[in-house]
């Protein structure tokens, strides 16, 4: 098994145009990732949160992402949706997503049967490293 991560993406003023799935669902076909859980939610203006039902997320009555319908491991619990809500800005949705890295999973193998431990992991934020970048620019 592959390095599992998980994001969760904001779409504020609940926003979502669609634009990102067919890249995700991409990212499958390829076997690059493989989706574990992906769950929607919305959190109110007043601060009460609720699922989304995967199948219709603009609301209209067309099946959105009936692709992936039943992406339901289990990893995701309540606790994890309540962490995920407490990020999230009132008036707004977000998706969360836990996928495998099966492009990694070779490697991440043959690490273990070489008697290697993952000691520390991280991600930087993209707007960390646009910062950066853009302040060492400025210095030079």
């Amino acid at each position: 098994m592959g390095p599992i991560d998980y994001v969760v993406v904001e779409f504020p003023g609940n926003r979502m145009t669609g634009e990102g799935f067919p890249l995700l669902v991409d990212l499958v076909d390829r076997g690059i990732i493989r989706i574990l859980d992906l769950m929607f939610i919305r959190k109110e203006e007043d601060g009460s949160v609720t699922a989304l039902e995967i199948a219709d997320l603009t609301g209209d009555g067309g099946l959105d992402l009936a692709v992936f319908e039943g992406a339901h491991s289990g990893l995701l619990g309540q606790d994890d949706l309540e962490e995920a809500a407490a990020a999230v800005e009132p008036g707004s949705s977000a998706g969360l997503l836990v996928y495998e890295n099966l492009w990694a999973a070779p490697f991440a193998t043959a690490l273990r049967h070489g008697g290697a431990q993952l000691v520390a992991s991280g991600r930087l934020p993209v707007q960390a490293i646009l910062a950066s970048l853009e302040a060492a620019e400025a210095a030079t």
